[in-house]
Order: C-alpha cells, then structure tokens, then sequence
C-alpha cells in the first residue's frame, strides 16, 4: 500500500475541579495563565524521543543562549507529564504530535507544536520465538500502544487493517477473533517486562524500549515506525500559547539551542548515546549498550524498505505542513477510546495551520543555514515535501 499526502498537594484541588477523563488521560480542563517566565521547566520521558531537549540541556546550549534552565524532570506516563504541562509545573516538552491535537479542539486547551523534535525512532517488538513476522500474522494477538493518541496507534492500525485484520479495544480476558487485534494502552517502561512475562504478544513504541528487549530479552523487531512511513513525525516540541506570548524571546532562544542540538545528534551518535546514558549524564536510566543501538543505523535485512535509508531515529526540527495534515486525516480513521465527534468536524488545511506555529524554528533554522543540514531537500522548495507511506 502507498499513500502519498502533499500533582502536587498544592494542586490537587484545582486538579479535582477542573479535570476531564478520556482514553486514560486526566486533564484539566482550564490552565495555567503564565507570567513572563525567566526559567525553563522541561519535562520528558524516558525515551529517546526526548533526545534534543536533553542534549541541549546537557551540551550547555540553553545556557549559551542566555536561559536559566532547571534541570529536566523525568516522568513514566504521557498522563503524567501531560498532566503536568498543563497544570504549569513544565513549559517545554515534547509530545507525541496527535496529543496537542486532541488537547486544542477536543480539550480547547490552546497549545501550540513549535517544532519536531524527532523523526523515526520506533518499532513494533516481539518475543524471539513467536511467529509474529508482518502485519497479517497479528491477528488474534494483544498489542499493546503507549497511548490512543499516537504515531503508534495510527500506524499500527493502519497495517492491521491493510491486512484485512480488525483493531478492537477491550479487555484481554475477552474473547478476540482470529481476524481481530486487541490494543490497550501500557506506559513505555513496562512493555518489556509485560513482553517477557508472555502478557502481551508484542507492543509498539519508542526507543530504547525495543532496544532494551532486542539486547535484554532476546525479543524481535518486526518493523520499523520508519519504514512504514518514510522520515514520519512522532513527538513534537510543544508549549501553551500564553506561554509562547509572554515569553518570545526566551520561545526563540530555547528553539535556537534544540535546532542547535539536532544538528549536534546528526553529527555524534556515539557520544548521543553516552550523554544520555547512565553511563554519561544519566538522563535516561539505560546503559550506553542499549542507548547505542537506537543511534544505529537499522541493518538492511531488518527493514523492507533499505532503498529509502532511514535512520532508526532522526532529527529534523521543521514541522512539514503536509505531515500534519496526513496526521489529521489518519486520526480520523483511527479507532481510540472516548469521543472522536471533534475529529469529524475538523477542517484538516485550516487545523493543520492552527495547530502548528513554525516561526521560531524556521527562523533558528535560518541562523544555522537552512534544512540543507537536516535533510536532502528540494532547495527550489526546501519547506514543503510529499509524504511516502508503505505498508507492505
């Protein structure tokens, strides 16, 4: 198939009164009003997705930029650190791209994506020893997704479904057909262990988490996120747009030192890796073992697609318009948990638009000389490209 598409105690009372609940993830519905800031507040996961925003961190680049920057908070579940972006303990993070999305026209919740922090950079895992090969052997299996909301979800659906099979969303002690594949949502750190504990048949998320199965328990990757869909977005850099009006300048300098540290990445692997390790700074809590597979490149025979040679995980800051709007369009064919009806009244070019403010990159990437670092673009139209998705 191919598609191409041009809480604190302090806290907890307003969290209680202004919360809503869908598909596991508790918000409140009303945020923080920011003042002009002087410091940074970075949340993160443990997963390379986060790899800029902590490199930029450790490399000094925020602090070259002029910014005071605490020191990033690690937390386990997209719950919890979008939780806490909203209720203001974080004003920079990254996100998987459909989250800030849902957060402004279902949650009207006004966020803006800055920035991609990533592409590529994950995988669909299995056991060593299963007979799980390609998308048309998962039927009749339990796949667990980091959240409803994901690269993840869509993609994985999106296979499933080209091989005739059917994604549904129930318990795992229900019945399931052969023609059927349950999905439910698991926080990135225990999918490993869900995996070698046989409670699962396979999951699909970001680095290190395949990694750290391929080494530490003998699992299988079944393909690659990039080799489905060539150069994809996945977490993107996000922050609310009270805080984005207050506080230009810092926006800018922030967007400078993440362009800065892509680039950075691009350019030393090896050394990527031992700074985000335990065995460097320790902002991720895996060995440089692990941390330097996600930075290597895929072998040929793991990938269906060797011809388009995609890292395993990338870097290339400017938000595509023509990703976003693909992005849009897929989620309306997603199955998720809760209320879709906003997706359905979307108007995919004109979201796409609001949802993405790609000022302060384009003009950070600017200072550095362009995408020409980034990517082989075309240099008559370096900011537009056409998205090549195949399933296979």
């Amino acid at each position: 198939m191919m598609d191409r598409h041009c809480q604190p105690s302090s806290r907890r009372q307003f969290l209680k009164t202004a919360a809503v609940t869908c598909s596991g993830l508790f918000l409140p519905r009303a945020v923080t009003a920011f003042a002009a800031s002087e410091t940074l507040k970075i949340g993160y996961l443990p997963i390379t997705d986060a790899t800029p925003l902590l490199v930029a961190h450790g490399l000094g680049y925020f602090s070259e930029e002029g910014l005071i920057v605490e020191k990033p908070v690690m937390v386990r579940s997209w719950e919890i650190l979008s939780e806490s972006f909203l209720a203001g303990k974080f004003n920079l993070t990254h996100m998987l791209f459909p989250i800030p999305m849902w957060m402004r026209y279902k949650q009207k919740i006004p966020v803006k994506v800055l920035a991609w922090d990533h592409t590529n950079g994950s995988a669909i895992t299995v056991r060593g020893d299963s007979n799980i090969y390609s998308f048309k052997d998962l039927g009749g299996k339990q796949i667990a997704v980091p959240y409803w909301y994901s690269m993840h979800n869509l993609l994985l659906q999106m296979g499933i479904r080209s091989h005739g099979l059917t994604p549904v969303i129930q318990p795992q002690s229900a019945k399931l057909e052969k023609n059927e594949v349950n999905l439910f949502i698991l926080p990135p750190p225990d999918m490993p262990t869900a995996l070698l504990g046989n409670k699962i048949d396979g999951y699909i998320v970001a680095d290190p988490f395949n990694a750290l199965a391929e080494i530490k328990f003998n699992a299988r990757i079944m393909r690659f996120s990039g080799d489905i869909w060539k150069n994809h977005p996945c977490c993107v850099i996000v922050a609310q747009e009270d805080f984005i009006n207050k506080n230009k300048t810092m926006v800018q300098k922030a967007m400078n030192a993440l362009v800065r540290a892509q680039d950075w990445c691009i350019r030393n692997p090896g050394e990527t890796a031992h700074l985000l390790s335990r065995d460097g700074e320790g902002y991720l809590p895996f060995p440089k073992e692990v941390l330097a597979r996600v930075f290597e490149n895929p072998k040929p025979d793991q990938v269906v697609h060797p011809d388009w040679n995609v890292a395993r995980i990338g870097f290339q800051p400017f938000p595509f318009p023509s990703a976003t709007q693909f992005i849009i369009d897929r989620m309306k064919q997603t199955l998720v948990e809760g209320d879709t009806l906003f997706l359905k009244d979307l108007d995919t070019g004109k979201a796409a638009a609001d949802l993405v403010d790609d000022t302060y990159v384009s003009k950070a990437l600017d200072e550095m000389g362009g995408l020409k670092r980034f990517c082989n673009c075309d240099i008559t139209k370096p900011y537009t490209r056409e998205e090549t998705v195949e399933i296979n």
